[in-house]
């Protein structure tokens, strides 16, 4: 529910901020703990991971001895159950896993499992809520559904459902991947701050995005490498059932690096390396929207990554629209690149007071003063620097009480018009100030 809705019904809780970062720190020791069975390891995220077991069932002799000796580690070591679900596909093993309670669940028929299953195990909330509509309940309905007239309805992502209804594995990969995409950073001076490694990954995934971009692909499995003063690597795989993103890059970087240096087993010394190598792509990054610039877009951000990188990560901020009474009230800045918290203000909320119409296109950080020249109570003529400028019109006034508990004055507000540009001004009891420009 809303953190608003939440409080209101438990005005004493402690609400906590998730933070990826800290869980992916934790997860680090279950991921060491599996590789010890299984040498590689794609991590989705904190708390889920895919295990290629071939090797391994032949060391081990069976897919039961494994798991079961597998399960026994983890709930020795971490005092918790992890669910454990082996089939052929990911998709029926994280299904599987779902199933699953102290004992793992292992799949011999995929099809007939995910057959039985709810249409609720789908990712795509929406696309299920379609489902139910029609009529159907499982993944057999529909699995059963031509897929022709699946793809003809719902496109690419009712085509994706399908498959997975359907227990397919991921289309082969048409062509390998060149050696050209992989990005890789070396650095003289290690890094020894986390901030700093993440500054690095962001400028690392914004290359990788890049060039993939360029070549009309899309990765859905990385391979991100750590390498420390001391010569020790620590590589960890990571998979995404969607494309991954930009941001999803720079945050699984980071991720892995805050893992691995807050770690008992933590490299000796900085980061002296980090490389991006994409393991498995697809043809999703030549889907273009037509009314989209996509080359624009990437250029603009690419632009934006440089000028941060040379002013500082704080100089270069986004905006977003928020509540408020005054027109620098109504937009909350944070840094370009990073994911803003909640909104402190509400622009649903009523906010009375608060000036009409739509917003001026320039504020200034601070109010400055301006001049107006009044005759009977109506402005005439305001001053522009060394010229004064008729009125044509104005609104106004509009009372705006002021916070007296903490030492804020009234002030009246006006709407002011002139042949050369539009102004909206306060006056207070101190003087006029300029408080909006239109455009």
């Amino acid at each position: 529910m809303p953190r608003r809705a939440a409080e209101s019904l438990c005005p004493d809780g402690v609400i906590l901020e998730r933070d990826r970062a800290d869980e992916a720190r934790r997860f680090e020791a279950v991921v060491d703990a599996i590789e010890e069975y299984v040498p590689r390891v794609e991590i989705v995220e904190p708390g889920l991971v895919f295990v290629a077991i071939e090797g391994a069932v032949r060391f081990h002799g069976g897919e039961e001895p494994l798991v079961e000796l597998l399960a026994k580690d983890l709930d020795r070591r971490f005092e918790a159950d992890g669910r454990i679900g082996v089939a052929d596909t990911p998709f029926a093993a994280r299904v599987a896993a779902a199933h699953a309670g102290h004992d793992p669940v292992v799949v011999r028929d995929d099809r007939r499992f995910l057959a039985a299953q709810d249409l609720g195990v789908l990712p795509n909330r929406d696309l299920v809520d379609t489902f139910r509509w029609l009529g159907l309940g499982t993944l057999g309905d529909l699995a059963a559904l031509p897929r022709e007239a699946i793809a003809s309805r719902f496109g690419s992502v009712g085509i994706e459902a399908h498959r997975l209804a359907s227990a397919e594995s991921p289309p082969p990969m048409p062509r390998t991947i060149p050696v050209e995409l992989a990005v890789e950073e070396v650095f003289e001076e290690p890094l020894e701050v986390l901030e700093q490694v993440a500054f690095a990954a962001r400028a690392l995934g914004i290359r990788l995005m890049g060039g993939l971009q360029s070549a009309g692909v899309a990765p859905h499995v990385l391979d991100i490498e750590v390498e420390a003063t001391d010569g020790t690597i620590r590589t960890r795989t990571w998979r995404s059932a969607d494309p991954f993103t930009e941001q999803a890059v720079i945050d699984r970087m980071f991720w892995q690096a805050r893992g691995w240096v807050e770690s008992r087993r933590g490299p000796t010394g900085g980061v002296v390396r980090l490389r991006i190598a994409p393991v498995e792509i697809s043809g999703e990054g030549r889907q273009l929207g037509f009314l989209d610039d996509t080359a624009a877009v990437l250029e603009a951000e690419r632009a934006l990554a440089r000028l941060q990188a040379i002013v500082g990560p704080d100089r270069v901020l986004a905006s977003r629209p928020q509540g408020g009474r005054d027109p620098a009230e109504r937009v909350e800045w944070h840094p370009w690149g990073e994911a803003p918290g909640e909104v402190a203000r509400p622009s649903d909320a009523p906010w009375p007071g608060a000036t009409p119409g739509a917003a001026p296109a320039l504020v200034p950080p601070e109010p400055v003063p301006f001049t107006i020249d009044w005759d009977e109570g109506a402005p005439v003529r305001v001053r522009l620097r060394s010229r004064w400028v008729e009125v044509t019109a104005w609104a106004g006034p509009w009372r705006m009480t002021g916070r007296w508990w903490v030492g804020e004055s009234s002030r009246d507000r006006y709407q002011v018009i002139t042949p050369v540009g539009a102004f909206l001004c306060d006056i207070t009891p101190e003087g006029t100030v300029l408080v909006g420009v239109y455009d």
